[in-house]
């Protein structure tokens, strides 16, 4: 990349492609703001943090999952090799900490990467998330791919697919924009993709080592969230050392897009916290 970034550029670091807002190469500025999305969306899911939050002094940064939009693939998935993606595209990228902000499975790879790479993550966001996927046994996992994945081997396409998902897991406040929005991310998802990225959701849990998770955390939950419900959220903020909870009563599991005035209101206000703390991006 040449020069400062502005909303919504692209730019691509050890096979990462990313939205950005604001400056990745501004030394001086905050810790830049790491957004991943979940397992329906694209880089696109945080437009609206993008465009809120960016500044001069505070980069953003949205990814494409490895093997959406424009992102190499894995060869094989699982929590660790995100997290290792993740730690080379940041090492090109020049940044030593950031602050993460995951949504879903988003936030799953950042609680992994608080644990596995812990001098990497200044502060935490996550949203719509839980400390470990389904319940204690092979049963809801089994069910839950099964379900998931039954449609596409009997021919239906990600439009399809993607179409009968999003309208299932939003909320009663969102307006079409955001339906429709959603709806073309996750459309556009490679079907070999999206299967990949289901059978390694369903292997996440780190119930256990939430207390791992020693840097401040934000949880932003959506109190009509089915998937990711508030409830959940409560008991995790409990369990983490440094965390506080928001949640926005109205919003489903898409919260970040669905409420985000709200949810940059309080992401500018974690992220004020952590710049008095006088950790700047390149800091160890």
């Amino acid at each position: 990349m040449t020069g400062p970034a502005t909303a919504m550029e692209r730019l691509t670091a050890a096979g990462i492609s990313f939205l950005v807002g604001g400056d990745p190469d501004n030394k001086a500025g905050a810790p830049a703001l790491v957004c991943l999305h979940g397992i329906g969306g694209d880089a696109t899911s945080f437009r609206a943090q993008i465009d809120g939050l960016a500044g001069p002094d505070q980069p953003v940064l949205s990814w494409d999952m490895p093997g959406y939009g424009g992102s190499a693939p894995l060869a094989a998935m699982d929590f660790a090799a995100l997290c290792d993606r993740l730690c080379a595209a940041l090492d090109a990228l020049g940044m030593v900490r950031v602050v993460i902000a995951g949504q879903s499975i988003g936030g799953m790879i950042a609680q992994e990467m608080a644990i596995r790479h812990p001098d990497r993550v200044a502060g935490l966001v996550l949203i719509a998330t839980v400390p470990g996927f389904g319940g204690r046994d092979d049963s809801f996992r089994n069910a839950f791919l099964a379900a998931r994945l039954a449609p596409l081997d009997q021919g239906t396409g990600m439009a399809a697919l993607a179409a009968e998902a999003i309208s299932a897991v939003l909320g009663p406040a969102a307006d079409s924009t955001i339906r429709d929005e959603a709806v073309t991310a996750m459309a556009a998802i490679p079907e070999a993709a999206y299967r990949q990225v289901l059978t390694t959701l369903v292997t996440f849990n780190r119930r256990e080592d939430q207390h791992l998770i020693t840097c401040p955390c934000l949880l932003i939950a959506g109190g009509k969230d089915d998937n990711s419900p508030a409830r959940v959220m409560e008991k995790m903020a409990d369990r983490l050392p440094d965390a506080a909870l928001l949640v926005i009563e109205n919003a489903g599991h898409l919260v970040n897009s669905e409420a985000p005035r709200d949810c940059n209101s309080a992401i500018s206000a974690f992220l004020q916290r952590l710049r008095g703390n006088g950790i700047n991006n390149r800091d160890r």
